[in-house]
C-alpha cells in the first residue's frame, strides 16, 4: 500500500454548521465505502465572509471557488458542495464524481407562533435572501389577495431564524433539506408546496467533486451517485444555463419522475422565472422520457428554457451573474 492510500482522505468543506453537517454525512459514507479515514478540512469562502447580497458579489460560485482552488492545489482530495451553489459550467480539471440521493427539495417556512403561510397576518414581513423565493411568494400572495412584504436577509440558519425569534420578522423561508440535515425540522411551521414555490435548480442535492486526475478516487466516490437524482438536477441546471442565469437569478426549477407507483415512465421538468415583486412570472413545464444519458437530461432543460425565453423570460432575469 502506498503512503498516499494509507493517509486519511481530506474532505474540503465550508465552515458553516450546515456545510459541516452535510460534509460529515458524506465523510461517514465514504469511510464505509472505502475503509479509509476521512478528515474534514474547513475552508472559508468569499460567500461566507461577505455581508453583501449574493447578486452584488457575483452570485454564482461565491461559495465554491475557494473549495475548488483547494482541490486544484491538492490541499484536499475531494469537496462537498450544495449543488445549487455550483456554477453550471463544469471545469475540465475537476470531476463531479457523485450526486447522492436528493433530500427534500422544498422550501420551508419558519414563522412566529407556529403560523402556516396561509395564516400569516396582512402585511407580514418574510425574510429571504433569494430573488427566486421573493418572486414566487409575492406572486402567490398577489393571486390570493394576501399582503406580504419580502425582506432581503443574509446569514446562517441561526441568524435567519433569529430574526423571527426576536420579532423583527414574522417568518423566514429556508431550504427544507438544510433544516433536515441539521436535525431542525421541528422548527418548520409550513412546508411550501412546489406547486406554488419551485425550488432552486439542484436544491436539496449535494455535489461531490474531486480533481479529474484523481481517477481512482472519482471511481470510488461514484458509488455514492444516485442516477435519478443526477438526471433530475442535470435537467434543472441545463434550464438554468440556457436561461444564462446564475444562482442569484430568480429562477426556480424542479424535475420529478412520473409513473404509476411501480414503474417510472417519464420525467417532468417545471421552470419559473419572475420579477421579484411577483408582478410577472413565466412558468412552464415539459414532460418527456426519463433521460438515459447526460445529453438527454441537458436536452430536456434546453427545450423548456427555449419555450420560456419565447414567452419573455429573458426580460425578467434582472442582474446577470457573471
Amino acid at each position: 500500500m502506498t503512503e498516499r492510500a494509507e493517509r486519511p482522505l481530506r474532505l474540503g468543506t465550508r465552515r458553516s454548521a450546515l456545510a459541516m453537517a452535510q460534509s460529515g454525512q458524506v465523510a461517514q459514507a465514504v469511510r464505509q465505502l472505502t475503509g479509509r479515514a476521512v478528515e474534514l478540512v474547513e475552508i472559508t469562502t468569499y460567500g461566507d465572509t461577505s455581508r453583501e447580497a449574493l447578486a452584488q458579489i457575483g452570485g454564482t460560485g461565491v461559495f465554491v471557488t475557494a473549495l475548488r482552488d483547494a482541490l486544484l492545489r491538492d490541499e484536499v482530495d475531494f469537496a462537498v458542495h450544495s449543488l445549487k451553489d455550483l456554477p453550471t459550467g463544469q471545469p475540465v480539471d475537476l470531476t463531479l464524481a457523485a450526486v447522492p440521493l436528493r433530500e427534500d427539495p422544498r422550501d420551508a417556512l419558519v414563522a412566529r407562533d407556529g403560523l402556516t403561510f396561509a395564516e400569516l397576518p396582512s402585511g407580514a414581513r418574510i425574510g429571504t435572501g433569494s430573488p427566486r423565493r421573493m418572486a414566487q411568494l409575492n406572486a402567490y400572495a398577489r393571486s390570493h389577495g394576501m399582503a406580504i412584504e419580502t425582506v432581503p436577509i443574509r446569514g446562517n440558519v441561526d441568524t435567519r431564524i433569529g430574526y423571527v425569534r426576536s420579532g423583527e420578522l414574522d417568518a423566514v423561508v429556508l431550504a427544507a433539506a438544510g433544516l433536515n440535515r441539521l436535525g431542525r425540522t421541528d422548527e418548520v411551521t409550513d412546508f411550501l408546496s412546489v406547486d406554488f414555490v419551485l425550488p432552486a435548480p439542484g436544491q436539496g442535492a449535494l455535489a461531490i467533486e474531486c480533481a479529474a486526475v484523481n481517477a481512482d478516487l472519482a471511481a470510488a466516490l461514484a458509488e455514492l451517485d444516485d442516477p435519478e437524482t443526477r438526471a433530475a438536477v442535470t435537467a434543472e441546471r441545463s434550464l438554468l444555463a440556457a436561461l444564462e442565469a446564475g444562482c442569484s437569478a430568480p429562477v426556480g426549477a424542479l424535475a420529478d419522475l412520473l409513473g404509476d407507483g411501480q414503474v417510472v415512465t417519464e420525467m417532468r421538468l417545471r421552470g419559473v422565472v419572475g420579477t421579484t415583486d411577483g408582478s410577472t412570472l413565466v412558468q412552464l413545464s415539459t414532460t418527456g422520457p426519463v433521460p438515459t444519458s447526460h445529453g438527454d437530461a441537458i436536452a430536456l432543460g434546453r427545450e423548456l428554457a427555449s419555450e420560456m425565453l419565447a414567452k419573455g423570460a429573458a426580460g425578467l432575469m434582472g442582474e446577470r451573474a457573471l
